[in-house]
């Protein structure tokens, strides 16, 4: 199978990324965000946003799209909410290569220009802007919502607060919220003892039942894309697979991203394998998925890690957008 091969060795990307519009220098809290989508919009014409949803506090989850060309790809991050530092990852990727398709200059080696013109390619940077705002500080000691947080947090002392929380700040894990196998992960994490509103695990009453995951569903439908990414942290490692349903150019797609990236590709832990993002896309789409685990060490990563995060994983994004032989010029094209 042919692929688009990124010739530019990780040595030759710059190992500080600190200029520009997305700051990667603070903790990504929604009011940066929301500034730097902003921005980006008004900087950059070729950038479209359109809210998706408001979460139950009232902040809105947003999309950015860019280019024009057949293909239709979908990266999302920040699902968890200590797994922040995707978002600014997507940003940033969304700042460069608008700037370079600009100025008629390469984003790894390739025309940006030319990505944009294979590509339509749609980030969902921040998808749990709520429970982002109580790990970054974004959410002030003594507030509503993070007494709320607190009150969850107390029934599970193991869990560190608030820098272990991953839920949103309904105490629902939105990456348990799809229904692919959801009934399987609600008796797994059950046992586990996430039966009730929690700072991690909970699937909720029922998928779909948390506004940010039913928008980002309803919003991948309406794309209609050849392939998903969904960045989390941490572990340097690419999941591709659910329950062994096949998906043409899967495999091979992941081995690139393996490839162009440094990070494994890996199957799944048992004890995670069910009502994921990327699980429901590859169920209902039959088309390639990929959890991205980003980075090394314990969440939230800190933000020393950012320009190598963002290194390791761009050559994924270009390869996303490429694609590759059959996979590229089958689903997700208009």
């Amino acid at each position: 199978m042919k692929t688009h091969n990124l010739h530019l060795p990780g040595i030759a990307f710059r190992e500080v990324i600190v200029l520009g519009i997305v700051p990667t220098d603070v903790p990504m809290t929604y009011e940066v965000c929301e500034r730097s989508i902003r921005e980006l919009a008004k900087t950059y014409p070729a950038i479209k946003t359109r809210v998706l949803t408001e979460t139950a506090f009232g902040r809105s989850v947003q999309a950015l799209e860019l280019g024009t060309g057949r293909r239709r790809v979908l990266y999302t991050a920040a699902h968890h909410a200590n797994e922040w530092i995707t978002a600014p990852v997507l940003l940033k990727f969304a700042e460069e290569l608008a700037g370079a398709a600009a100025s008629g200059g390469e984003i790894r080696g390739v025309s940006a220009r030319f990505v944009l013109e294979t590509a339509r390619i749609c980030l969902v940077p921040m998808v749990n802007p709520d429970g982002v705002d109580l790990v970054t500080g974004g959410i002030r000691e003594g507030t509503q919502p993070y007494v709320l947080a607190e009150k969850i947090a107390r029934d599970f002392p193991d869990v560190p607060f608030p820098a272990g929380w991953k839920a949103n700040l309904m105490g629902v894990d939105l990456n348990l919220q799809y229904p692919a196998g959801w009934l399987r992960a609600r008796e797994i994490k059950f046992s586990q003892g996430y039966t009730r509103p929690a700072p991690r695990d909970y699937v909720g009453r029922a998928p779909l039942g948390q506004p940010e995951a039913r928008a980002l569903a309803r919003y991948t439908w309406e794309v209609d894309p050849a392939l998903v990414l969904a960045l989390h942290t941490q572990g340097r490692e690419i999941y591709w697979q659910f329950q062994d349903i096949p998906v043409p150019g899967a495999r091979e797609l992941g081995e690139e991203f393996a490839r162009v990236s440094g990070y494994a590709l890996a199957e799944v832990p048992a004890a995670s394998g069910f009502a994921g993002y990327k699980d429901w896309f590859i169920q209902d789409f039959r088309r390639p998925g990929f959890t991205i685990e980003c980075g090394l060490g314990e969440n939230p990563l800190p933000l020393s890690q950012f320009a190598e995060i963002y290194r390791d994983n761009l050559g994924i994004f270009i390869a996303g957008a490429l694609g590759q032989g059959k996979e590229a010029a089958g689903a997700g094209a208009m």
